[in-house]
């Protein structure tokens, strides 16, 4: 069997190797997942096998299958790279091995979750008493915030969920924007409330809520409403008016939930603070992580303003929790999960080594490499810019949709970047979204240089 000390520096060097390797390696993989399978199935061994000579064969035959996202020319998803500080750190999360659910089963976990909870309110302007929890991701932080919403606003009419559930509980209406983000409808519908139940908003050309179409859906609802509003629309980057919102959801008793799954993150921008003005005011918030955080998958943020409520939803008891005091927070309290890792130490890690200035710059120049892609992308023939780049997303297309699948198709396969496409106004495009701190301006007139080459080819 291989030395432990032995085995976790090969480990390193594989992982310098692959980091190391992003600036030449196809973004999108091109090997046959065939191959990959039949080189790493076949019957289950009947004996050990030595870890090293496992690592060597992961490292070896799943690298022909994965895909660089980790890299600087990766602008699909919204998904960003991981910080150095944050590699190291989930490394460290992993030796640990903490059971992030109780305190008492890993109070160091509790401690940073604390800390990274406080600076993230600070990040977003959040109130210093609102509650959060880490979850997987933006889809199980929007169940979480859903989850108290649900909870506080049927207590409004009466009605405790815990005890009764939905069964004769008063039916709660969801007021949704028209370009919502798929998570949101998931999350209501594992939460009991279908699409039936669902009031939806219309948008503007940039997918916006219209603050018109919300006053008069809320005017429709009698009895226990949601709204769900939008920092950061998945196609445009457009930000729903907030301030506007906020001033209609006041003259009712709806809840206001807002969707920041990568948007929220220009509240640390101040150029660009202004676009989620008055999003404070709502009754809770989601977002990401492992987006514009720049932190391994997985990790989603979520905070609520009414910590009774976010804690009725969540919390849960047992008989051999007794007797361990509750000298530490135990996130089993706030989030839906109790098996869970320390996802609190890498937001650690991220926030600590960047510092405040260091996420607005993050944030800024990402932004700012949008608009140079979106300049360079414009001036090639037939390209129609289809967004205001008011933040880190870009989209556009071609004269028609056979010419913009096929430029797509050839740049996806080119190796030199990869993004994805979408549906605008019923018509193909294509979505590209800068997150990932390793991006630079050469990364950006390489891509633009590559849809050059697939314009010429098609």
């Amino acid at each position: 069997m291989s030395d432990e000390r032995e085995l976790l520096r090969r480990t390193a060097d594989l992982a310098a190797d692959f980091l190391e390797s992003l600036e030449e390696r196809p973004v999108f993989p091109r090997d046959s997942m065939e191959d990959i399978a039949e080189a790493l199935g076949g019957p289950l061994p009947e004996s050990p096998t030595d870890p090293l000579e496992v690592v060597e064969l992961m490292a070896r035959e799943i690298d022909r299958g994965v895909v660089a996202t980790a890299g600087s020319r990766y602008f699909g998803y919204v998904t960003g790279s991981a910080l150095p500080a944050t590699i190291a750190a989930d490394w460290l999360t992993t030796i640990w091995d903490q059971c992030a659910g109780l305190g008492v089963l890993g109070p160091s976990a509790s401690v940073v979750e604390e800390i990274v909870g406080d600076w993230m309110k600070d990040i977003f302007g959040l109130p210093a008493d609102a509650s959060f929890a880490i979850t997987t991701g933006c889809q199980m932080a929007h169940v979480t915030a859903l989850a108290a919403a649900r909870h506080h606003v049927l207590a409004q009419r009466g009605w405790d969920v815990r005890e009764g559930g939905l069964a004769g509980s008063p039916p709660i209406t969801a007021v949704v924007g028209a370009l919502r983000h798929v998570t949101v409808d998931r999350a209501l519908r594992l939460l009991g409330i279908g699409s039936s139940q669902l009031v939806v908003v219309p948008a503007d050309s940039q997918g916006r809520m219209r603050p018109a179409g919300l006053r008069d859906a809320l005017a429709e609802v009698d009895g226990p409403a949601i709204l769900c509003a939008q920092a950061g629309e998945v196609n445009t980057g457009s930000f729903d008016p907030f301030l506007e919102i906020v001033e209609i959801v006041r003259e009712t008793d709806a809840w206001l939930h807002v969707d920041g799954a990568f948007g929220l993150w220009v509240a640390s921008s101040q150029e660009r603070s202004h676009l989620v003005a008055g999003l404070t005011a709502a009754d809770s918030w989601a977002t990401d992580g492992h987006k514009w955080l720049n932190v391994p998958y997985d990790c989603g943020l979520m905070f609520c303003a009414h910590p009774a409520s976010h804690n009725a939803s969540m919390t849960m008891k047992a008989s051999y929790f007794e007797g361990q005091g509750k000298w530490i927070r135990d996130a089993v309290d706030w989030t839906p999960e109790s098996s869970r890792r320390g996802r609190a130490f890498t937001v650690y890690a991220a926030l600590r080594s960047l510092g405040r200035e260091g996420v607005a710059d993050l944030v800024d120049r990402c932004c700012t490499l949008a608009t140079r892609f979106a300049s360079g992308v414009e001036q090639l023939p037939g390209c129609e810019l289809l967004n205001d780049v008011v933040i880190n997303q870009v989209l556009f297309r071609f004269e028609n949709d056979e010419n913009t699948l096929a430029i797509l198709d050839a740049v996806q396969r080119s190796g030199d970047a990869w993004m994805g496409g979408t549906t605008w106004d019923g018509r193909a495009a294509i979505r590209v979204s800068v997150s990932s701190w390793r991006t630079t301006e050469a990364d950006i007139d390489r891509t633009v240089a590559a849809f050059d080459h697939a314009l010429a080819a098609v």
